[in-house]
């Protein structure tokens, strides 16, 4: 859509300048709105702690609290030639080029498929997910919905809450339930987050088409092709030691 043009944003840590002044203040008004688009989409990989989109937020750390802040700077911006909008997708898995290994699906298939074990570090702490499919699936149809339906507006997207007990259990029987053990060791964090997606499946009518299993078979595919090289060194896959490595 020529005149139609979607802005992501991603903030994590590294955004946060001051404990009340995110770096992304100046960067809405001046980088966003000479394109200009007609929305501004923020895409928000880790609000940790997220319950009912804009019902309310429990905020699980301090690097949720600053993600919860540059979403207030970036509404503050919604106008009639702006249009805002905050997607909160759950954690993504699933295979892409452009790859992470740090995150929860993704590590645990690919200790299943690499080192025929997985570590669960407690157990009974809740992961929401949804596949890299349906979020970028997501992102190409916010090109498409009305204004009216998203100015303003906070949407989470997932795909089910499940333990990462039972996480660790799909990604065994997807690998291969004879070839992978799972060994559960006690832990001191107990982080647990879980949100609710139904607010996008209400007003949009948005729904994830892809499974977690999917995901997990997807990067077994990848990992037994070869397609992934060096996959528990490279530091590419892995957000801090790619920013440790740039001294971010």
């Amino acid at each position: 859509v020529e005149e139609s043009r979607l802005v992501l944003v991603e903030w994590r840590a590294v955004d946060v300048v001051h404990d009340s002044d995110p770096a992304l203040r100046p960067f809405v008004p001046s980088s966003l709105r000479p394109f200009p688009p007609r929305r501004g989409a923020a895409e928000d990989a880790g609000l940790a702690g997220v319950g009912v989109d804009d019902v309310g937020l429990e905020i699980a750390d301090e690097c949720a609290e600053f993600k919860a802040l540059c979403e207030e700077i970036l509404l503050k911006e919604q106008s009639s030639d702006f249009t805002t909008v905050v997607v909160r997708p759950a954690t993504v898995c699933g295979y892409s080029p452009r790859l992470r290994l740090d995150l929860t699906v993704n590590i645990l298939t690919n200790h299943a498929v690499n080192n025929r074990r997985i570590t669960v570090f407690g157990g009974g702490q809740k992961r929401p997910n949804i596949h890299i499919e349906d979020v970028t699936d997501l992102y190409v149809r916010s090109l498409e919905y009305a204004d009216d339906s998203i100015a303003g507006e906070i949407f989470n997207a997932g795909y089910e809450n499940h333990t990462v007990a039972a996480l660790a259990e799909m990604v065994r029987r997807t690998v291969g339930e004879e070839q992978v053990t799972i060994e559960t060791t006690p832990t001191n964090d107990h982080r647990s987050y879980h949100i609710s997606s139904e607010k996008i499946k209400r007003r949009l009518g948005f729904e994830p088409r892809h499974t977690v299993e999917g995901a997990s078979a997807d990067l077994t595919r990848a990992f037994r092709a070869g397609a992934i090289p060096n996959p528990m060194d490279d530091p590419r896959y892995y957000n801090i030691k790619t920013m440790l490595g740039t001294r971010l």
